[in-house]
């Protein structure tokens, strides 16, 4: 296998690309290399199989998805209260949506990990993980909510940006902002 990193993360960029364009039985190695524009094999010689191309695909879209320092200073050092919260709610499906062939691509590998055992291993405990982290760092940083609070965002959350990104006109922008306020109103108590 290659060990070119800068190539490697260009190549799992277009594997996710692929995956949001195409789905799953979409992503090949000679999709993945006409996405990055490499020749024809590339994709091959840094990848053993397809599985290891979505597992990668599943890591790096976490990483790109990762909330910059200013926001995670406003959580830890910023006022802990319910408008910082909504803040931090409202930049949290800004930040996602903006990511589009992301999520979508997450979206995709979700639905192969119900007939990959592997893959879904490794995205039950990478979102396991960053449920964990996010309720862990909720409840260190005095925050209002609990852990249960946490969770029930996170999925509220969440079919909202699917909502966003696959159905678009579903809702204004500021009905969209209405919601995420009114979720954290009323799932968020004390």
């Amino acid at each position: 296998m290659r060990k070119n990193p800068e190539r490697r993360a260009a190549l799992i960029d277009a594997a996710i690309e692929v995956l949001a364009r195409e789905g799953a039985r979409g992503l090949t190695f000679r999709a993945v290399d006409a996405e990055a524009g490499v020749p024809t094999g590339t994709a091959t010689n840094y990848f053993a199989s397809r599985d290891e191309l979505f597992t990668q695909a599943g890591g790096r879209i976490y990483e790109r998805l990762r909330p910059d320092d200013p926001t995670m200073a406003k959580v830890t050092e910023g006022p802990h209260d319910r408008e910082t919260l909504t803040e931090l709610m409202h930049e949290l499906v800004t930040r996602v949506t903006a990511f589009r062939t992301g999520y979508l691509a997450l979206l995709e590998l979700r639905l192969e990990a119900t007939r990959r055992p592997e893959l879904r291993a490794v995205l039950t405990e990478r979102v396991r993980a960053d449920v964990d982290f996010n309720v862990g760092n909720h409840l260190d940083s005095g925050m209002p909510g609990d852990a249960t609070a946490v969770k029930l965002l996170y999925l509220a959350l969440n079919w909202l940006i699917v909502d966003r990104l696959t159905l678009p006109d579903l809702f204004t922008d500021r009905e969209l902002h209405d919601l995420v306020t009114a979720a954290v109103d009323r799932v968020v108590t004390g």
